[in-house]
């Protein structure tokens, strides 16, 4: 983690300041000392009285919001569809950019966000504040440090049980149109952005999605097969239609094999590494002697949270470095999101990068499917 910074000198405004997460990124500004110039929403009655809480502005448009109020850093809580245009704008105006996840809702539009951000000279940024958990730092830094060696396979679960009431609390929820996905646009963002940061992107998916509990549009269940580039297999699901199961990350590789659920970590060292031990051990069911570190951590007050991202931003403005997870990152769970659905209404296989005109067509059928 980055040392603690001194009270921030930035200004900042929030689009889409009535959503229900802007009040965790509020309180982490007011914890770093952030100077927020105004908040802007639709729905004008709301994010006024969120603005009479905490003293600054409100705006119904965001346009006229950086134009009065010139923040430094524009901060993005709308629903994803309005990521890419909104964020256009802010760099027009010649703010950094902090987005909510997804980046967008389709690759093609994230691509362009991208593009100008890189011609703007601005940084973009995405809250994937998990990055920043101790548990998946240090499993970042055994990859990275070859302890774990090739990549065996990985073993993605995520049960996010959602009820009725939640998809009813919002009109944009669960509908192609106004959310353009379901649980792998809205809830696993998060988990298909840690398997990338750690393991990287594969080289083909195998995707199914369905609708089976919630009377919704889009997907409650998702699941996936993975081919790594160097042969690997890996598997993901997810479901807002699933209870009983634990959140979990396996990564196995020939010299080590890790288990995070929530912030536990069980660790597998294997001496000698697979390779090495299939090919020399005379015996025909043996195993690799393995040594086993069970380790706990939790995230503090300073990491696995918003505030993490706020100072990790504010450093790499300052010291004009790319900041946790950068557009171009932000992209690598979008990119297979949109492959897994690619491939569940193809029937075929999927290759990475996705086909952007394929997939914008496939969107496009679905919204219109859907009115």
């Amino acid at each position: 983690m980055p040392p603690t910074q001194p009270d921030s000198h930035l200004r900042y405004a929030i689009i889409g300041g009535a959503a229900s997460i802007v009040p965790t990124h509020i309180a982490a500004l007011q914890r770093l000392g952030g100077h927020i110039v105004g908040l802007s929403d639709l729905n004008l009655e709301a994010v006024q009285q969120r603005a009479a809480q905490i003293g600054c502005p409100a705006f119904e448009h965001h346009g006229e919001m950086l134009e009065q109020a010139r923040p430094d850093v524009a901060v993005i809580c709308t629903p994803h569809p309005s990521h890419v245009p909104i964020a256009i704008d802010c760099l027009a105006a010649g703010a950094h950019v902090l987005t909510e996840k997804p980046l967008a809702v389709e690759v093609a539009e994230a691509d362009r966000l991208i593009a100008a951000a890189e011609r703007s000279g601005r940084v973009l940024a995405v809250n994937f504040q998990h990055r920043t958990r101790p548990a998946v730092e240090y499993v970042k830094r055994i990859i990275t440090n070859g302890e774990l060696g090739d990549l065996v396979r990985v073993l993605v679960l995520e049960p996010w049980l959602r009820t009725a009431a939640y998809y009813r609390s919002a009109t944009w929820r669960g509908k192609w149109d106004s959310e353009g996905g379901g649980v792998l646009m809205n809830q696993s963002p998060h988990t298909l952005d840690l398997l990338c940061h750690l393991v990287g992107l594969p080289s083909r998916v195998w995707g199914w999605i369905r609708t089976r509990y919630q009377d919704m549009q889009c997907e409650d269940t998702a699941q996936a097969m993975l081919e790594y580039p160097n042969g690997a297999p890996g598997y993901f699901t997810a479901s807002t239609a699933e209870a009983g199961g634990q959140r979990r990350i396996e990564i196995i590789g020939e010299r080590a094999a890790v288990q995070m659920v929530g912030d536990m970590l069980t660790i597998q060292r294997f001496s000698p590494p697979l390779r090495e031990f299939i090919d020399t051990n005379p015996e025909f069911f043996s195993s690799p002697e393995t040594s086993v570190e069970v380790l706990e951590l939790p995230a503090g007050e300073d990491c696995g949270n918003h505030y993490a991202i706020y100072r990790d931003l504010e450093a790499a403005i300052a010291e004009g470095r790319p900041p946790y997870c950068t557009g171009r990152e932000g992209l690598l769970s979008l990119e297979l999101a949109n492959a897994i659905t690619l491939s569940s209404f193809n029937g075929q296989p999927v290759t990475l990068p996705v086909n952007r005109s394929a997939y914008s067509a496939l969107l496009n059928d679905l919204k219109a499917r859907a009115r």
